[in-house]
């Protein structure tokens, strides 16, 4: 990869906003970050990041909604849902609405291989 991955954070606690910036930022270009579904719509059209981290709690339009939103008007874009949630029929459900990948928060290393990998099969991103 010859330039690091951008990424834009879409989470409502900004604590766990800090946490992710911190674990991503050695590796990745954190293009922004949004407290809610509706702003996240806005900034992937104006930033286009390689990459979106969304929680699925998300206030005015759910995590979910914005997966299923953001795969169809931007598919170049990989959606990563990064949750609390380790139940299977939400991740189903976060694949189905076109997410690239489901990290659990309690794997939040995970989170940083996840986009290594996604951005590895990507060629926007080499």
């Amino acid at each position: 990869m010859s330039r690091r991955p951008r990424v834009l954070l879409a989470d409502d606690y900004p604590d766990m906003v800090k946490a992710v910036r911190r674990l991503l930022d050695p590796d990745c270009e954190i293009v922004g970050t949004v407290p809610d579904g509706g702003l996240l719509l806005e900034e992937a059209q104006r930033l286009e990041p390689d990459v979106i981290v969304l929680d699925l709690s998300l206030p005015t339009v759910s995590g979910l909604d914005a997966c299923r939103q953001l795969s169809q008007t931007h598919p170049a874009i990989k959606v990563i849902v990064f949750t609390a949630s380790g139940d299977p029929d939400v991740e189903y459900q976060a694949m189905g609405a076109g997410a690239a990948a489901f990290v659990s928060k309690l794997s939040s290393l995970d989170l940083l291989t996840a986009i290594k990998r996604l951005c590895a099969d990507s060629p926007s991103t080499t």
